[in-house]
């Protein structure tokens, strides 16, 4: 294997396999996560290179922070089972004045407004669920709806999901909302979330299916989570539709969302206030067909975004930290790509052993949440140093505005 760098990227040309591109300079990057990527990249399908942007991590099947552009087959954990996931971004005509002295009540507020979090124990209704939806997710509902019958006569287990009640909700783990102040002291809602449970189970079926396709082949992979489904086949034609609507689920998850945040917000700042939608609602979790080079490609981005010459696109720091309105510069040689965040530096086990309540009420000084022991794993120390990251794909984005939290909701 030879290394060698640009101004703009470091290259690993393995042996036998295609070329990775890194941009990863002035970043950290754990080897576990290079011998995951040297994995992706032997698959036989790759097109070009690997694309890896700055918050790159070690992930399931295929690595975090990864842009993989295939031909004639698709790799279902590449995508993961959270599909769709992303962000949606609103600018208001409200200014940092215009919030109370106090921002615990909007916090509550946003709480109130959006179901959170999950409740595990089959004897209780799990809280991040509606119980009764409102008229808002029946409105994005039917739209979804006809798809999902068409995918659910062939794939009947996934009615068992959590859809219909899911749809509007933010989920765990890093998904977030946010009230933010740009540079000018303008305020944004921001928010994170993907496809939920209908998504995991979308995932996870396609991914035993591709296990299950491959079962003579699998020990032949680098990795198991790296079975693939080929291009004409069956379950690849499937695929290619339950995570299409599926990615169109998660859109509409986020936008059932911010209708209800934004409502919240108005119920407690009485000031009359407009929106104005400035970055795309995006993925960060998905798969498409694109063209590259000249050509037609599938291109999975897991765990990055979309960053066509002129796009506009969000890059969010941890949770105490800033996060970026971007616009994208066209690069080819990332196909177009950019990070999804800041990334990882450690895992959530990892950070809950190494750092207490204190450490996360005083990197979390200047924000509005929850300093609790179940909200650690997420500690902005937890990620990289998203001015790092910045730095490294100043080829890839340019930055628009940048933005602090002062209200943040997890679940």
């Amino acid at each position: 294997m030879t290394y060698t760098k640009n101004n703009n990227y470091e290259l690993m040309a393995p042996d036998n396999s295609a070329p990775i591109k890194m941009w990863t300079q002035g970043v950290p990057v754990e080897p576990e996560a290079r011998a995951q990527l040297l994995n992706t990249a032997k698959m036989p399908f790759i097109f070009k290179h690997l694309a890896v942007m700055p918050d790159v991590h070690l992930g399931k099947g295929s690595t975090i922070g990864s842009v993989i552009p295939t031909r004639g087959a698709i790799i279902p954990a590449a995508v993961g089972v959270d599909i769709g996931c992303g962000m949606i971004a609103v600018r208001t005509s409200l200014v940092a004045s215009d919030l109370p002295d106090s921002l615990a009540g909007l916090r509550s507020a946003i709480e109130q407004a959006v179901p959170h979090g999950r409740t595990s124990t089959r004897s209780r209704r799990d809280k991040g669920a509606w119980e009764t939806p409102p008229e808002t997710v029946d409105r994005h509902w039917a739209s979804l709806l006809p798809r999902f019958k068409r995918l659910t006569d062939k794939y009947p287990q996934l009615l068992k999901t959590n859809n219909y009640q899911h749809l509007g909700t933010l989920g765990t783990g890093n998904h977030f909302i946010e009230v933010c102040l740009d540079e000018t002291q303008q305020v944004w809602v921001m928010l994170h979330s993907g496809s939920r449970g209908v998504g995991n189970a979308i995932g996870s079926l396609f991914i035993a299916l591709a296990q299950q396709d491959m079962q003579q082949h699998i020990a032949n992979l680098p990795d198991r989570n790296l079975a693939y489904f080929e291009e004409g086949s069956l379950h690849f034609d499937d695929y290619m539709e339950a995570v299409g609507w599926a990615q169109d689920f998660a859109r509409h998850n986020r936008e059932v969302m911010m209708e209800h945040v934004l409502a919240a917000l108005s119920r407690i700042v009485t000031k009359p206030f407009t929106t104005q939608q400035e970055a795309v609602n995006c993925h960060h979790n998905y798969v498409q067909r694109e063209t590259h080079f000249g050509e037609p490609v599938l291109v999975t981005r897991k765990g990055a975004v979309s960053a066509q010459k002129g796009q506009m696109g969000i890059i969010p720091g941890s949770m105490g930290a800033k996060s970026f309105i971007v616009r994208g510069l066209g690069n080819e040689e990332s196909f177009c790509s950019c990070s999804h965040g800041a990334g990882r530096t450690m895992s959530r086990t990892a950070a809950k052993k190494r750092f207490t309540v204190a450490d996360q009420i005083r990197a979390t000084e200047h924000v509005e949440c929850r300093k609790d022991s179940d909200v650690i794993d997420e500690i902005p120390m937890a990620y990289k140093d998203i001015d790092a990251v910045m730095a490294a794909q100043s080829s890839l984005v340019e930055i628009v505005h940048t933005l602090r939290q002062v209200v943040c909701v997890k679940g």
